[in-house]
């Protein structure tokens, strides 16, 4: 039984809702500093959190999904009045074996929270401009690929504050088998400068190096189909340019799950 649980930050349940198979839940409040909705009752999910945030597919490891709902500065990395209204829509459907089998986008969540989750895909970083919202590693899996600009939403990226350690790690949170992955730029140019090259180091003891051009478009990188949990990008070389500011907008990794026998 798949259940949706909305609690305030007393711990008071505002809403809940629960299906076998697909729960639609309608939340008629005025989102607080603090709410939490919960999710549980399988490991893969496809939600949507609130009718201001696409839908994506997530992960949860313990079958528990706890979302605090964003607020105050966090609210920049998304559409202007995202959980303002009076009333939400919260979304959980099971995802079937069929399409767990299939070739997709594993990378793609844009319920991600910064800080730690208890569910995937979830992305971390050493270091976030100025940490804010609109810089923040989880903008790289939200699934928005507008890149001439910088900022607010939609052009939320993952900005590096001219760091040349900087490092993004993406944690799918179980074994998936990892086909390619597509990185996008942010190319708000000349205000950017971009990466001519990097490295990415995989969970299973990998490291591939790869080229990059300045270009607005998608950039594929060839991954082997390689069993693995986790990727992180490390080892980024800016361009000439006299810009200080190569960014990431998009990372996506394509494969597909690990069936039982």
């Amino acid at each position: 039984m798949i259940t949706a649980v909305v609690r305030s930050a007393d711990g008071a349940v505002l809403a809940a809702a629960e299906h076998p198979e697909e729960v639609w839940l309608s939340v008629d409040r005025v989102y607080q500093p603090g709410d939490t909705v919960l999710i549980s009752g399988a490991k893969h999910l496809k939600v949507q959190m609130d009718q201001s945030v696409p839908a994506g597919e997530v992960f949860l490891p313990d079958g528990t999904m706890t979302w605090t709902v964003p607020a105050g500065e966090h609210r920049l990395a998304y559409a202007p009045g995202a959980f303002e209204a009076p009333r939400h829509i919260i979304l959980a459907r099971l995802v079937p074996e069929s399409e767990l089998s299939v070739s997709r986008v594993l990378s793609r969540n844009p319920a991600d929270l910064r800080g730690d989750t208890d569910f995937f895909p979830h992305c971390t970083a050493n270091v976030e401009t100025r940490n804010e919202a609109c810089f923040c590693a989880r903008s790289v899996i939200d699934g928005i690929r507008l890149n001439t600009f910088h900022g607010e939403w939609p052009f939320q990226s993952w900005g590096i504050g001219a760091r040349e350690d900087a490092w993004c790690r993406l944690d799918l949170g179980r074994t998936v088998i990892a086909e390619r992955m597509a990185l996008t730029l942010r190319a708000d140019f000349p205000h950017d400068a971009y990466w001519v090259s990097g490295h990415v180091v995989l969970s299973d003891g990998s490291d591939l190096a790869f080229p990059l051009r300045k270009t607005a478009d998608r950039q594929w990188i060839d991954l082997g189909s390689r069993r693995i949990r986790w990727l992180r990008l490390e080892r980024m070389v800016k361009s000439n340019d006299p810009s200080a500011f190569p960014a990431l907008t998009q990372w996506e990794v394509f494969g597909r799950d690990i069936l039982p026998e």
